[in-house]
């Protein structure tokens, strides 16, 4: 599993595109996971024909675990008869290193990977009082049927499975071994039941119960790669449901936690008449400009808050909390708050303040399109400054939101509803809409928010001032 962005730790397999058997060429999809941004399309950076598929979909996996092996060299002949013949004992196959020499080189075609150049080999596991095996004098060459390959993410010193010296400390992630930290557990009495010997989550919380009787501690130490936790678990006569959270949802809740009671939260609202937007709509689909584009409220929205934030550029700011500092942008990433399947993501218009509104309405589809289709890269998710989430489309007249990480200011754009309204003295049924901006008090005080509050209603009010203001 390479790091597909940012550093992240772990990712969910989605989908498998081959299953054992099947030939991959280098360069070729051969699954989809979710990370904690985004879903990501892995690439194989072998030619051969899949052996062994080690995870099943829904598993998560950690960054740097082998999730399949190709046999880049099918059919091949055994190489070393004599020493494949020797005891099990002697010379575990598992622990062998690889030949010195590989019949074919393996290219890397995706960031993170860095393969080495002699074949892969599986630690032996180990159990609780267990002699480790002594190493061949000699170096024996790969088994007949084994893997040439595996896809791990890392070189040579870093890969997942490669054997290590006995008396090594347990292996464990850093996530793992800052639980057992906090739980009190010494990690060298714990019994791993991880691919490889590797101690889980599960493994450290197991180490807390009661000790259990012999029949059940040597199930307990067989291995559990291919047992799969249900997405949703469901006991029998329960009433209640229980989903682990995990990929985009796990990291939005994380997020939203950080910034909620991080960053200190003003929301102010206005409700205006929106009329005259909503027409200006409905002339700019038919506007030969805007053809093959999509027109919609959210886009005259987005440019009211460009316009605001080019007359109050201070609100387009971040607070710095090692330095102490505002940071002000000059240059805006208009995010956009996208429900999927997967849950919130935020997605922005990279440079949205340069762009003409027939361009910025390309950008606002393709970004809308693009999350929809759970294609939205973790690039398109970084780098925002300020965000507008349009909650109206549920029907909701307006909310309070929460900042997006790094900004400091988010609009969430409320239901248009036809309403009575006083309109040139009369009471009359007008379309109207609330908005709320929340921001962060360190950066924005009370005037700098009401005064861009004001000015997105006033430009959706009279629309006209988008050519006067701007």
């Amino acid at each position: 599993m390479p790091d597909v962005g940012e550093g992240l730790t772990e990712a969910e397999i989605l989908k498998w595109y081959v299953k054992p058997g099947d030939t991959v060429t280098d360069g070729q999809v051969v699954c989809e996971v979710e990370t904690a941004k985004a879903a990501v399309e892995l690439p194989i950076p072998f030619d051969g024909v899949v052996h062994e598929i080690r995870f099943p979909e829904g598993e998560t996996v950690d960054v740097g675990t082998a999730i399949i092996s190709v046999d880049t060299t099918p059919g091949a002949p055994d190489e070393a008869p004599a020493a494949a013949a020797a005891p099990a004992a002697a010379v575990p196959a598992e622990a062998a290193p690889a030949a010195p020499a590989e019949p074919a080189k393996r290219q890397a075609v995706l960031v993170g990977y860095g393969v080495s150049e002699a074949s892969t080999v599986r630690r032996a596991r180990r159990t609780p009082g267990a002699v480790p095996a002594q190493p061949a004098a000699q170096p024996v060459d790969r088994p007949k049927g084994r893997p040439a390959a595996e896809l791990n993410g890392h070189g040579a010193n870093g890969a997942a499975g490669l054997a290590a010296p006995a008396g090594d400390r347990p292996l464990a992630k850093p996530p793992v071994r800052k639980l057992a930290k906090d739980l009190g557990i010494d990690l060298s009495s714990v019994v791993p039941s991880g691919r490889d010997g590797t101690i889980t989550r599960e493994d450290v919380h197991a180490a807390l119960a009661p000790a259990p009787s012999e029949p059940a501690a040597a199930v307990a130490a067989a291995p559990a790669a291919a047992a799969v936790s249900p997405a949703v678990v469901v006991e029998p006569g329960a009433r209640e449901v229980r989903t682990p959270i995990k990929g985009v949802r796990k990291a939005t809740a994380q997020a939203m936690v950080a910034s909620a009671f991080t960053a200190p939260h003003v929301t102010e609202f206005v409700t205006f008449d929106i009329t005259r937007t909503m027409k200006l709509v409905q002339e700019l689909k038919l506007d030969p400009a805007f053809e093959g584009r999509k027109v919609s409220p959210l886009l005259l929205v987005a440019k009211a808050l460009l316009v605001a934030i080019r007359r109050n550029p201070e609100v387009n700011a971040t607070w710095d909390e090692a330095g102490q500092e505002i940071v002000r942008k000059d240059y805006v990433n208009l995010g956009i708050a996208a429900a999927t399947p997967r849950g919130l993501i935020v997605p922005n218009i990279k440079d949205a303040g340069a762009k003409t509104l027939p361009e910025l309405a390309t950008a606002l589809g393709e970004l809308v399109a693009t999350a929809r289709e759970g294609k939205t890269s973790p690039a398109q998710m970084q780098g925002g400054t300020v965000t507008i989430t349009n909650v109206g489309v549920f029907g909701v007249d307006t909310g309070t939101p929460i900042l997006n990480p790094g900004e400091s200011a988010i609009l969430a754009f409320g239901a248009v509803k036809d309403m009575p309204w006083v309109h040139k003295g009369k009471v009359k049924v007008r379309k109207v809409t609330t908005l709320a901006l929340s921001f962060d008090h360190r950066v924005v005080d009370g005037e700098l928010g009401s005064k861009v509050l004001a000015d997105v209603a006033a430009l959706l009010e009279q629309p006209k001032r988008l050519l006067t203001w701007a």
